[in-house]
């Protein structure tokens, strides 16, 4: 007989309890609709350390900002080679320069991992918005070894999994240093993954894959998964906010108050000079001395930002997103194994015939619109 961890719908799929359980009792469960965290009953030893580390069982406390600021990357590499102003990119090549670890997601086997640097080189595969449910799977333990090792550990991860990431850490915490991306919420894999086989593009051998790309990648081979100017309905649905996990919708995290030492996001809403804006601004939330730490000396130019105006754009920072229409009849599709571009016409007929017909028009050299920022691409490697 199998149990639940969390209670029903509420798993963000963080891994902590399956990382912690001695005894490898516990699993978590892709539902595409939600995540599930099963404990084998058989195999169960009684200790409850997954729900002792487990964020709904025990939350941890939101701290409001000490300050708000925006600002970008001083070096122009940097800010160039980020989507959002390139002060994560910055934030980590000082925490690498001065003898730290860098835990964070990166794009590996087909799927999106977690893996620990401690040199430039390494950090750099943890560049670029990941807009899919990652798995920190085994990443615990190891942030947990450096930590008890006396290493300080930078952890830059999506709240619901630096929250955990402070319950796993919870007694030997202070070399911990967290960082939380504003988050739209997340869609199970199988989602991505049903997008990516109807484009004929496997997982397994893509060699990465880039959800807010504007340039062409220099080398590889590239997919085209939609022609230039028209958004993609893996990307569109996503913004859209229909393909969540459902634990998303009820999110904790989606407030002002957050779980981490700093807070990084895009400046939307920014009044900064639109030649600025279109380089990309990084939102920053401090929280802690800590926070303050990692960004004295990362290399930031950071000003003054009108969080009012922010937040109106940013509503991740107000109350978590709100579902939208057609989420249950499409995700209940792509778990059957539906076309993903036939659940989308089913959502959007007008839409859809309009791509449609735009589509035939790019084919014909009639139509070209140039600069779109979200267009989901994909390379593979040769």
């Amino acid at each position: 007989m199998d149990l639940s961890v969390c209670p029903e719908n509420k798993c963000t799929g963080c891994m902590a309890c399956a990382d912690i359980c001695p005894a490898g009792a516990v699993t978590v469960e892709d539902m595409v609709l939600c995540m599930e965290a099963r404990i084998d009953e058989a195999q169960c030893l009684h200790c409850d350390l997954c729900r002792k580390v487990c964020q709904n069982h025990q939350p941890p406390a939101l701290k409001s900002p000490l300050f708000w600021k925006q600002g970008w990357a001083e070096d122009v590499c940097v800010r160039a080679g980020s989507s959002s102003g390139g002060s994560a990119a910055a934030i980590t090549s000082r925490f690498i320069g001065d003898g730290g670890y860098v835990c964070s997601c990166v794009f590996r086997g087909g799927k999106f991992v977690f893996d620990v640097a401690s040199s430039a080189d390494k950090a750099g595969a943890f560049k670029g918005s990941k807009y899919v449910k990652s798995s920190p799977a085994g990443a615990y333990r190891k942030v947990k070894d450096l930590l008890a090792r006396g290493e300080k550990v930078l952890f830059i991860a999506l709240p619901c999994q630096a929250a955990a990431m402070k319950n796993y850490c919870r007694g030997c915490d202070e070399n911990l240093y967290l960082v939380d991306l504003v988050c739209h919420g997340s869609p199970s894999p199988r989602v991505l993954g049903s997008f990516l086989k109807e484009k004929g593009a496997d997982p397994e051998v893509l060699k990465d894959i880039t959800f807010r790309a504007v340039d062409d990648y220099p080398g590889g081979e590239e997919i085209k998964l939609v022609p230039d100017g028209i958004e993609d309905y893996y990307t569109r649905l996503f913004m859209d906010a229909v393909t969540y996990t459902e634990n998303c919708y009820e999110c904790r995290y989606a407030a002002f108050e957050r779980v981490s030492d700093l807070t990084l996001g895009d400046a939307w809403g920014s009044d900064l000079p639109v030649e600025e804006r279109k380089k990309g601004i990084s939102l920053v939330l401090c929280m802690t001395p800590k926070g303050q730490e990692l960004l004295d000396g990362a290399g930031l130019f950071l000003t003054d930002v009108d969080i009012d105006k922010v937040k109106k754009i940013n509503k991740q920072l107000c109350h978590p997103a709100v579902k939208g229409a057609g989420r249950e009849a499409l995700l209940k599709g792509i778990a059957q194994g539906k076309r993903f571009d036939s659940m989308f016409r089913k959502l959007h007929p007008s839409q859809y015939c309009k791509d449609r017909g735009k589509m035939l028009l790019h084919a014909a050299g009639l139509y070209k619109r140039e600069g779109l920022f979200r267009r989901f691409r994909v390379r593979i490697v040769k």
